[in-house]
This record gives C-alpha cells, structure tokens and sequence, in this order.
C-alpha cells in the first residue's frame, strides 16, 4: 500500500479517486471524481487550484570541456534564432624537435570532425560557412561565488568553467573559411586551409628551438588560440569533435631520395579552454523581451506558449500555489501523482531535434536552481522520458513520477517559497540546442498534474 495512505482501510471498500488538474498560467483547476461513496467516505470538489507558467532564461550557463565544438546559426520558426562560436586553446602533445633540418613549409589545415552523436540543429540542405579567426586574449575560467548578497550557485555550476554569454575577442581578418553542404550523416572530415604566414612562423619556431614553443605555457602566450565563427545565412548548428588537427605541414628529401611529408600536429590540450558561446535572436517573436536583463516571461504574454531549450538556457517554470493546502488536508491521501507536459511536435524526426528527456530543476526565491526532483524512489535526477504521438492529433508527451516531492511538500518545508523548473537534462543542456515546445489549448499551455487520492471524512 502506497506510503501516503495513512490510514487503514475497514472492511468496506474504498473507491478511488482521480484528481486531475489542468495547467496552464492562472487556470483554475477542476477536481474529476469517481461518483461512488460510502459511509465512511466524504467526497467534495476542489477548485481553487492555479498553476502559473512562464519562460524563464537562465543565467551561468557552463560550456567549457563538454566535448562539443557547436557551430552555427539556426532559426526556430516562432522563437527566434540560436547560434554558436566555439573558441579553443590548441597545445602540442610532444616538445620533440622531429622535424628534418632539409624540410620546407608546405601549408596550413585545420582539420575537424563530426562529433561521435552526428548532432545537428536547423536546415542541414542549405549551403554552411564557417570562418576561422586568431583569438586576440587568452582564455579564462570563472569561478562563481555567492557575491555581496550571498546568492546561491546555481547546481549545475560544478567548478570553474567558461560560461555560454562569455565573448573573448578575436582578430575581425580570418585565417580560413570553408563552404560546404553538412550531409553530416556522411561527412568524414572538414579540412579548412588556413593563412600560411602564421603556419610558417610557428613553422620556423620548432625548427629554432625558440623558447616560444618550449612548453604549452609559452606556446599560449604567444598564441590565445583560435574561433570557429559560423557566417550569419548559416541555417544549421553541427557539433563538432574535440579531437581536431591544426596541422603545419611540410615536405623534404628522403635518404633515399624521394620527396616525403610529415606534419606538426596540435591539439586541444586543455578541454577546460574549449567553449561555446551561445547566443540567440529572439527579435519579433513573443519571446522578444526574454533575456539575461528580463529573465522571465509570463505566458499570459505570449497566447500560453512556453518552452525549453539546451544551450540557449530556456527553461518553463512551473508553480502550484494551492497544492501544499490540498496535501496538508488530513483527510485526504495521495497514492499517485503524475505530472504530464505535452508537446507540439509529436516524434522526434524533425530538423530540429526535441530533448528525449526532461527533468525538473527546484529554483529557490531568487529564480537560481538549487535542487531538482529526485526519481520517485531513489536519489538520482528524474528524468522523464519522451513518448512519441502520432501524426493524427495525439501529441508527445513527457511523465514525471511526483510522490516524492508530494511527500516531502507535506512533511517538510524544503519546497516552501520554491518552484520548479521544466528543464532538459544533463549534459545535452550544455551542448545541443534541443527545444520542446509546450502544447497549448485554449491558449493555455497543455500540463497536467494528475493526482490519485482517497478521501476520508
């Protein structure tokens, strides 16, 4: 018998009850309930329940070490456009001089590849362009503290990172371009021939043995690193590897007198250095005002839709403002408790990727995450995982398990001045652009919260 049922039930049967409460921004809500009673059992109609919704943008949001070289620009029909610059140290992996004294500088590459996941975001049919540019100052991390009014951390925020709204600058000529078409299911490699004065200088450094390229330290002093820039047409985002090549090639005459090559190969050293800066254009669409300034958006403003979205930060959040009185009612026991967000778009195939889970941050009276929602009977995050609809009307859905926050709502006061944040999970928060567009009805957006109860009088 589930932990909330109280009390013991007698030898008459005791029917179940469903509670079903309708979300959306300051709806009242509706009890539904079986219509069959007994002596011992009371059964009234509840309300006064109100959910409130909004879009929220957070703030602080990591980008360093995530494996992911996103590049590119999308625009999201209705939400405005995304788009990332990756910025990376390179470093050598070997100090050896093993470089033939004969040998001549040939060229310059940047080789890349596509991340393991084969992600894209947006219209992959269209022609792409990435640029590469020198960075003009070093890389940094940041470590967050609670500043002079103690706020809290944000739990995502594990250590020192480079945050998503960080721009360090860069040299305006570039060093390389490279247009292609990403049919990323099939792309091998993208190889961009970069500007051979700087290759040749580095070139000539290796070959002196010059103190510049003694150490990684030295080499970074001398060379901040580089930034992948996509072209503003761009219509997609491609995840990149981290496993580049920034190859200084070279020819010369072999002992037995053949012509051979050889390159000098960098890499990113130092993953903590390589990050995505992500930004976003929202311009002329509801979500105009949502920003790092204004970071919340009540969906009473925009005809009832919200939603969630990866590296640009979105999250919708969720507040029940008259569910801890009906759970602190002695005379009512909760046996289970599901919450049931819908979404527009009802499978995953689609140029633009929907999260295949979603999780629920706890955001305290500042706005700042600080806890999440644990698995119903376990510790970890919950995550809810996305379950297709159909292309006749049946919408995809995301069900979260909330006995436990139920439970705890009832027995302490950890949850009290607190909401919940509709997020996607961990580590594809940092590193896709996956968007989940809440389903309206009625301009309302389409969230559940079905409880199950027993009612005693």
């Amino acid at each position: 018998m589930n932990q909330f049922l109280k009390r013991t039930l007698n030898k008459f049967a005791l029917p179940i009850f469903t509670l079903i409460v309708a979300s959306a921004c300051d709806k009242d809500m509706s009890v539904m309930l079986d219509n069959s009673a007994t002596s011992n059992v009371g059964v009234s109609a509840v309300d006064s329940f109100t959910v409130h919704t909004s879009t929220v943008q957070l703030d602080n949001m990591p980008s360093s070490a995530t494996g992911a070289i996103l590049v590119g620009k999308a625009v999201i029909p209705n939400l405005g456009s995304v788009q990332s610059t990756s910025y990376f140290r390179l470093g050598f992996t070997s100090f050896t001089n093993d470089i033939p004294t004969t040998a001549v500088f040939d060229s310059l590459n940047l080789v890349l590849k596509p991340s393991t996941s084969r992600y894209y975001y947006g219209d992959t049919t269209k022609v792409q362009k990435f640029s590469v540019h020198k960075i003009s100052e070093p890389l940094e991390t940041t470590t967050l503290t609670g500043g002079i009014q103690n706020t809290a951390i944000p739990i995502y925020v594990t250590g020192p990172s480079i945050f998503s709204k960080r721009k360090f600058t860069y040299e305006t000529s570039e060093l390389g371009a490279l247009s292609f078409t990403p049919h990323i299911r099939a792309i091998d490699s993208l190889d961009i021939k970069l500007n051979s004065g700087i290759g040749k200088e580095i070139f000539d450094m290796i070959q002196a043995n010059d103190i510049k390229v003694a150490s990684n330290e030295n080499f970074q002093e001398y060379f901040n690193g580089l930034a992948l820039v996509p072209d503003k047409n761009n219509s997609a985002v491609i995840a990149l590897s981290d496993t580049l090549q920034f190859k200084i090639n070279y020819s010369y005459t072999g002992t037995d007198g053949f012509k051979k090559t050889g390159a000098k190969v960098l890499v990113i050293t130092q993953r903590d250095f390589q990050y995505n800066n992500i930004s976003y254009d929202r311009t002329g669409t509801a979500f105009e005002s949502l920003s790092l300034t204004n970071k919340e958006v009540k969906t009473s403003a925009t005809g009832g839709v919200t939603f969630v979205q990866s590296g640009a930060g979105v999250v919708a959040k969720l507040s029940f403002p008259s569910l801890k009185d009906f759970i602190l009612d002695e005379t009512v026991s909760v046996n289970k408790a599901e919450l049931v967000i819908e979404t527009s778009t009802p499978s995953m195939n689609t140029m633009y990727p929907i999260p295949g889970s979603l999780m629920l941050f706890v955001a305290d009276h500042d706005g700042i995450p600080v806890s999440y929602i644990t698995a119903a009977y376990g510790s970890g995050i919950q995550q809810a995982g996305f379950k297709a609809g159909n292309q006749t009307g049946r919408n995809g859905t995301y069900t979260f398990n909330l006995i436990s926050y139920l439970k705890t709502l009832k027995s302490t006061s950890t949850y009290d001045d607190k909401t919940l944040y509709l997020s996607t999970v961990t580590p594809g928060l940092f590193s896709t652009f996956n968007t989940a567009v809440i389903a309206t009805e009625q301009a309302k957006p389409k969230i559940k919260l079905n409880i199950l109860y027993t009612k005693f009088k």
